[in-house]
């Protein structure tokens, strides 16, 4: 039995505003993110991995590794932080379409798709490359946010 997932209504419409991609200006990344990860990331190594159809319905991986991309990009990296914007600022608003997950279910998803969100930069990477955008300024871009800092190193 496959796994269903609980609904990512995005394109849901409100009374005001209208439309919860209303929330952020059209130019926004947030909305570049949005759109790279529906349109352009192949996600079936992550998707396939829900097998089970029983409990709760997880949140759409696609709506999880764009509030990743986006938090990362954000300089957000800790999922305390990042599940923090989802209920304070607009751009992750809108990005989990009005239902935030918790901090643990975002730890949680990178811990599960570690290997998987790692390709998924590599895809990123690529895709802005061949938008015309400088791989190697992106490279420099990634490998400054996963350089280790002295808060996360143990001791």
């Amino acid at each position: 039995m496959s796994k269903y997932f609980r609904p990512w209504n995005i394109d849901q419409t409100l009374l005001l505003p209208p439309n919860v991609q209303d929330f952020v200006p059209k130019g926004h990344v947030s909305r570049f993110i949005v759109e790279l990860v529906r349109e352009s990331l192949d996600l079936k190594e992550i998707t396939g991995s829900y097998v089970s159809g029983l409990g709760q319905p997880p949140f759409d991986p696609r709506m999880m590794v764009a509030l990743l991309l986006h938090g990362y990009a954000s300089g957000l990296y800790s999922s305390r932080r990042i599940a923090k914007a989802c209920r304070e600022r607009n751009d992750f608003v809108m990005i989990v379409a009005l239902d935030p997950p918790d901090f643990r279910t975002i730890s949680d998803f990178r811990k599960r798709h570690l290997k998987a969100l790692g390709a998924l930069f590599l895809q990123v990477l690529k895709l802005c490359e061949t938008a015309g955008w400088s791989s190697s300024a992106m490279s420099r871009w990634m490998a400054r946010r996963s350089k280790p800092t002295r808060r996360n190193i143990k001791r």
